[in-house]
């Protein structure tokens, strides 16, 4: 279908239609510009995020690196610095091939749309001038012809007329054929204005016009079809970061995938074995000698030599029967109320009870005992 055949008369409202065009084009040019923003500034915050983690040197993240788990994170930070590039060149790439070549296309179109709409509207004029000088000519012929019949009539008045001198008829023969011939070059004037007028508005509607029409429908064509192919490009910018932002997220799966936990846990072995052995047994303390003791010599001196082998903790275990109690907990544990009272010296009197009254030095010797046990 052609413009012309259809729209002829919508003149005013094909330049309505061409301009919201334009304004379309322009609206996505804009929508575009705000897209390669938003894929710049996300760029930033991607990179900024990846500096952020980054280990810094001479501290002490660095050697936490030397672990699986935090090694790939490492190259999950390198992996999205990659990934923020991607998305950099999605905005150049947008501003390169769309937004710069429809900028340029937009001001090609206004520049072509103004010369179309100038031509069509200089056609316009010029077929309305040749419409006036036609109608001028029509009244002018028409004018003309009644002055001739009037003058016409006047001489055959004044021709019949008895009374009237030979010379005043003579006169109104005369202007009678003077308005005659007037009628006649008005009547080839109206003629010759006529046919040019019908030669030109069969080329404005049948040559110019169209010609014109035909022009403004293809800007428009090539208006929607630069659209469609700059949505095309908008796309395929897109797709072709795809294969490598994919290639990022590839390298950190295989990243997460090198996490080897058995590799970190042998590393924090190594890093901080002590070579501590768990303590040996606890020999049983029986503190319900004193009660079966006689006062006879040998019980008492089998008294001493019990108290005298008192067990001990082995070497190996000293200061380490508890690795996770601190030195605080361990103080209250030996001045706890609940610690079973000491057993009682044993004493050379043969009259000594398991009741009687202890010096005061005895008293403290088993709890000192135990308490250089546990600090050593």
């Amino acid at each position: 279908l052609s413009f012309f055949y259809s729209l002829q008369d919508q003149f005013d409202n094909l330049e309505k239609h061409t301009q919201w065009g334009i304004d379309v084009l322009e609206k996505y040019i804009k929508f575009v510009k705000e897209r390669t923003e938003i894929e710049l500034s996300y760029a930033k915050q991607l990179r900024n995020l990846s500096k952020k983690y980054q280990p810094k040197k001479n501290s002490k993240e660095e050697e936490e690196y030397r672990y699986t788990s935090t090694r790939a994170f490492l190259a999950t930070l390198n992996e999205m610095n990659d990934y923020a590039g991607q998305h950099e060149v999605i905005s150049e790439n947008m501003t390169s091939l769309i937004t710069g070549e429809l900028t340029r296309y937009v001001q090609e179109l206004k520049q072509e749309r103004k010369s179309h709409f100038h031509d069509g509207r200089k056609a316009q004029q010029h077929i309305e001038t040749c419409w006036k000088q036609l109608e001028a000519s029509k009244r002018r012929f028409e004018r003309d012809c009644k002055e001739a019949d009037r003058a016409q009539q006047y001489f055959e008045k004044m021709d019949a007329d008895i009374n009237v001198t030979k010379a005043d008829v003579e006169k109104a023969r005369q202007q009678a054929q003077l308005r005659h011939q007037m009628a006649e070059d008005s009547k080839a004037e109206y003629s010759s204005t006529l046919q040019k007028f019908n030669s030109e508005q069969h080329d404005h509607y049948y040559t110019h016009i169209p010609n014109i029409f035909q022009k403004i429908q293809e800007m428009e064509e090539r208006r929607i079809v630069r659209i469609g192919e700059s949505m095309k490009k908008f796309a395929e910018v897109d797709r072709q970061v795809i294969p490598i932002i994919g290639k990022c997220l590839d390298e950190i799966t295989k990243a997460a995938e090198s996490i080897d936990h058995k590799n970190d846990s042998q590393l924090v072995i190594e890093a901080f074995k002590s070579g501590f052995e768990p303590p040996g047994d606890i020999d049983f303390e029986d503190f319900t000698q004193p009660m079966k003791r006689t006062v006879s010599e040998s019980s008492l001196s089998n008294s001493r030599g019990d108290g005298k082998s008192e067990p001990k903790f082995g070497s190996k275990s000293k200061g380490k029967l508890w690795p996770f109690i601190k030195k605080n907990k361990l103080m209250s544990l030996l001045t706890s109320p609940h610690q079973p009272p000491p057993p009682p010296p044993a004493s050379a009197s043969p009259s000594a009870v398991p009741n009687g009254p202890q010096s005061p030095k005895q008293q403290k010797e088993p709890l000192s005992h135990r308490f250089n046990e546990f600090m050593t």
